[in-house]
């Protein structure tokens, strides 16, 4: 049995590893407004509460604090916040916490939605779990089934992928969950989509019947309820999506969106024409190059990225920190999903949208749905908030 840490020990680690104060001047209420709780009141191992301090992280965000202690309950939930606000960790750190290390079973799975978001979702998992001994294995279409295979006749602890490869493999009998007491779910309004929504309800039917869900996103379908009603059991509804517009400041990286896969490449020809580099990447590019040009991006190595909607989910990129859409969004949940790619984890961010006299009903809808006001950029900027 893990010996809990008491709260004097637990800042020795924060003062040997002589973390930085943290700098909340460029910070959203998205991350600041906190109740004041500490990582140490969730009495969590000692080994997970080293890997949190080791990553970073001083106190818990809004919606961690709302999360966290609930899911160490064993309740299911229903969670939605802006991207960017610690959605990821809230969910991981209580899965991490969970496991038990000595039983060498399929313990909890991670859902997402593209294979981009599963290997940055299973770094922070193992970086927040670097001194546990936990194994994780990430599973996505488009890599090796044999690869897969093999790899699961050694200890898995927690498996971190896309519905379709999951399902496949439990199909085959390789992939065991009847031990899989919990399900995680990012990205959950994409997850509940047509196209994948079958496979996550048949890969349900393969856990235990009480397993936990954790399902979190930044928006929800009107299908969340048909699905929240037949598999939750009275979930801890987490709502903390009051305020929806984001502010900017200086560019430090921007993501620039196209509607279509054309589109993407005729921008960025005309861009590199006009003197100024930048990297595409859409949806119908090979999977090694596509994975290239984001590990390039993240890196630094370019500071602006053409893109296409593949790019809008869960991919955290804290140097950006303007958005900008081209082709405007068609719809709110794509236009909440775009902006969420700046002002990462509460830091300050800027979305601009450039609008032709075609896109007026869908920007007035938008306005409507998401209860905010698209501005006219000013004519003159105010330094004090767009420029620290």
């Amino acid at each position: 049995m893990q010996s809990q840490p008491n709260a004097s020990s637990s800042q020795d680690w924060k003062s040997e590893l002589r973390l930085p104060p943290a700098d909340t001047r460029y910070k959203t209420e998205d991350v600041t407004a906190t109740k004041g709780n500490e990582f140490e009141d969730y009495f969590l191992k000692r080994e997970l509460l080293m890997g949190i301090f080791e990553k970073g992280f001083e106190k818990p965000s809004p919606i961690q604090e709302e999360s966290i202690p609930i899911a160490l309950t064993g309740s299911d939930i229903l969670a939605r916040a802006k991207n960017g606000t610690g959605k990821t960790a809230a969910f991981c750190i209580p899965v991490l916490e969970k496991i038990d290390q000595v039983n060498n079973v399929i313990q909890a799975v991670i859902l997402v939605p593209t294979r981009e978001l599963a290997l940055q979702t299973s770094h922070v998992c193992k970086e927040l779990g670097k001194h546990m001994n936990i194994q994780i294995m990430v599973t996505t279409g488009g890599t090796s089934l044999k690869d897969d295979i093999m790899r699961l006749h050694q200890p898995v602890h927690l498996l971190v992928g896309t519905p379709g490869r999951i399902l496949d493999l439990a199909k085959r009998g390789i992939c065991k969950l009847k031990d899989c007491a919990m399900l995680a779910m990012d990205e959950a309004d994409k997850l509940l989509t047509p196209d994948f929504q079958p496979t996550v309800e048949q890969l349900i039917h393969f856990m235990p019947a009480d397993r936990q869900i954790l399902m979190f996103s930044a928006t929800y379908p009107a299908t969340v309820k048909e699905f929240k009603d037949r598999y939750l059991r009275n979930p801890y509804i987490v709502n903390l999506m009051d305020e929806l517009t984001l502010k900017g400041l200086q560019i430090n990286q921007s993501i620039i969106f196209c509607n279509s896969v054309n589109r993407v490449e005729l921008l960025a020809k005309k861009i590199t024409e006009i003197g100024y580099s930048c990297f595409y990447i859409h949806a119908k590019m090979p999977q090694n190059h596509r994975n290239r040009v984001f590990h390039d991006f993240r890196n630094g190595e370019c500071r602006n990225l053409v893109c296409n909607d593949l790019f809008t989910r869960g991919i955290d990129i804290q140097a950006v920190n303007v958005v900008i859409n081209f082709d405007f969004p068609k719809n709110s949940d794509t236009y909440l999903h775009r902006v969420g790619r700046s002002g990462r984890f509460g830091h300050l961010g800027l979305a601009v949208n450039l609008i032709t006299y075609e896109d007026r009903f869908n920007l007035y809808r938008i306005e409507q749905e998401l209860g905010t006001e698209i501005k006219q950029i000013p004519t003159v900027i105010d330094q004090k908030i767009y420029c620290r």
